[in-house]
This record gives C-alpha cells, structure tokens and sequence, in this order.
C-alpha cells in the first residue's frame, strides 16, 4: 500500500488522506457496537466504537484479511460532539483494535441510526494483495 498524503499539507492525525492498493478487496458492511449475540453491551460511545472495530476485524478474519489490510473506514455518529469530546480515548481504543495503522477515513454525523441503541456504525473496505 501506498498512502497518499501531500508532502506540503498539514500531516493527518489518526487518518490517510488515499490510498492506492492492488488486490482482492473486502467490503465489510456498517457494524455497530453489540456483540456477536447482537446484544449492546454499553451505552458509552467508545466502549460502542470497541466493539464495532471488533467486529470489523472479525469479519476481515473470514477472508484471511488483518487491520493492516484496511484502505478505507467510513464513521457514521450521531453526535460530532461526543466524538470530538472523547478524541483521546477513541484513539487509545482505536489503536489497541487497529493498531498504528490509518487508513483513508470519512466521518459523517447522521441524525441516527436503524438500532435505537447505536452510537455509531463504522463501514470497512480491506485490500489483501
């Protein structure tokens, strides 16, 4: 993988701006923060990103696909201002599913989302070369 990120822009922090990757890609559907039971099993919106980013990985397991494989993550939150609030622990979490590897990402505040429990749904697209 090759990260596209200009040399004379501010450095990203936590994201890539692109990507370029050659491979079998995985689109892994939005997952949210219950567990395999589809039970939540918190209302707190890091603990919700955990477990959404748990699932993600699971799913990339079946295709013999790591985080390391990601190119792109798309974030839908249904409060900016919770995320922006709790930055630094969302990036300890992050970093202790995901490890130091960011992708291209786009964060996207919706006015919500199909569970009622949800805070956050997070969309995944890997590339295995």
């Amino acid at each position: 993988m090759q990260l596209l990120n200009p040399p004379h822009w501010k450095e990203p922090k936590g994201y890539s701006n692109g990507i370029v990757a050659q491979g079998k890609q995985i689109f892994v559907g939005g997952q949210i923060g219950w567990n395999k039971d589809q039970v939540f099993e918190s209302t707190n919106f890091v603990s919700q990103c955990e477990q959404a980013l748990i699932n993600i990985v699971e799913v990339l397991a079946q295709a013999n696909a790591k985080p390391e494989h990601l190119v792109r993550l798309t974030w839908y939150v249904i409060d900016k201002t919770v995320y922006l609030q709790q930055q630094q622990a969302l990036g300890k979490v992050y970093r202790k599913v995901i490890g130091r590897h960011f992708p291209a990402m786009t964060m996207v505040q919706v006015a919500d989302l199909i569970e009622d429990q949800a805070l956050v749904e997070i969309e995944a697209t890997a590339v295995v070369d």
